[in-house]
């Protein structure tokens, strides 16, 4: 079949990377360039937090994560980039006035899917033995199962792979003004497919109800002086603040979820809490190079859950919310299963 596919983020690539490995062609639009410079998929620390979103989310996403950490290494592979994938579990820790809180906060995961029961409370030699670097915290959980997709990785050579492949043709910068059945329109016309896909995320929002934007802020710190392995959180009662590693002593620290399409630059008030709060997990980052601050905007429904729609010659994929890596191939798979493969 010859597919169109509007939105070409994470879920247009893992859409497209599906369908190219199924044998169909493609043709690609993005009001974005090749390398999605302003893709929400780019800004993000690609956890695989499974578990630790369970508090605040529904058994739907936990379900769909857990298919999701199966699927990753498939479409990795694909890229040649399977060392762009780590599933080594993740550590979350507190300050000890919020000890309390971590503790509620584990206990509302296990009550909630068993599966949690696997999670295992470390002390202070605990720490040590799994993550050196984090000596100085005498408490924390190691979440098992948990991992991470180095996202800009992913967006990097997934461009890469589809711009010099056979069977797509990338239409750059151009916005899409309607995706309609078996019709894809931009600039006054509208290109026939066997079959579109609608995948703009908030690109879509004049014909997919109930769509806004959730604002999130992160750092891109390169700190020489700290060695940590794995995604770590640190709970605290206003936020969770994460620490996401790269290779070369690179890392992502982000938190913030603030209900705004607003993608102005940080406020000081944002850049204070995270750098101080990174801070106090490793003191470490106290001479750490920021690389660079980003803010962008995820695509949200009212419930904050992903949908799919369905209509003749097409799919429309949106409201991955702040779940994008968790949730993108789990809901193509779904999404393709419904609709052309059904």
């Amino acid at each position: 079949m010859h597919i169109g596919i509007a939105g070409v983020g994470l879920v247009g690539r893992v859409l497209a990377l599906n369908l190219l490995r199924q044998g169909h062609t493609l043709t690609l639009f993005d009001e974005d360039t090749a390398y999605g410079d302003n893709a929400a998929g780019m800004t993000a620390a690609g956890m695989l937090a499974v578990f630790a979103e369970l508090e605040s989310a529904e058994s739907d996403i936990f379900e769909h994560g857990k298919r999701s950490i199966a699927l990753w290494p498939g479409l990795l592979e694909q890229l040649d980039i399977l060392d762009a994938y780590q599933q080594e579990g993740s550590i979350i820790t507190a300050h000890p006035q919020d000890y309390k809180e971590l503790e509620h906060f584990i206990e509302t995961l296990k009550s909630k899917v068993e599966e949690a029961t696997e999670i295992e409370l470390l002390d202070k030699v605990g720490i040590t033995e799994l993550e050196p670097d984090l000596e100085q915290h005498s408490k924390a959980f190691f979440i098992p199962h948990e991992g991470q997709v180095d996202a800009q990785r992913f967006m990097k050579v997934s461009s890469d792979y589809l711009l010099s492949h056979p069977n797509v043709i990338w239409h750059q910068e151009i916005k899409v003004d309607e995706v309609k059945e078996g019709q894809i329109c931009f600039a006054g016309v509208c290109e026939p497919f066997d079959w579109v896909f609608d995948a703009r995320g908030l690109g879509a929002s004049a014909q997919v109800e109930d769509l806004r934007g959730i604002r999130g802020e992160v750092f891109w710190l390169d700190a020489p002086e700290v060695n940590i392995s794995r995604p770590t959180r640190m709970l605290h009662p206003r936020y969770k603040i994460y620490i996401v590693p790269r290779p070369n002593h690179r890392y992502i620290i982000g938190a913030t979820e603030i209900e705004s399409e607003d993608k102005s630059p940080m406020s000081v008030r944002s850049s204070l809490e995270l750098l101080s709060a990174v801070y106090s997990m490793h003191s470490g980052f106290a001479e750490a190079r920021i690389v660079k601050m980003v803010t962008n905007c995820r695509p949200t429904l009212k419930d904050n859950l992903p949908a799919i729609t369905q209509g003749e010659k097409l799919t429309r994929i949106n409201g991955l919310y702040r779940h994008g890596y968790l949730l993108a191939p789990a809901i193509v798979e779904e999404a393709l299963n419904k609709g052309i493969l059904k």
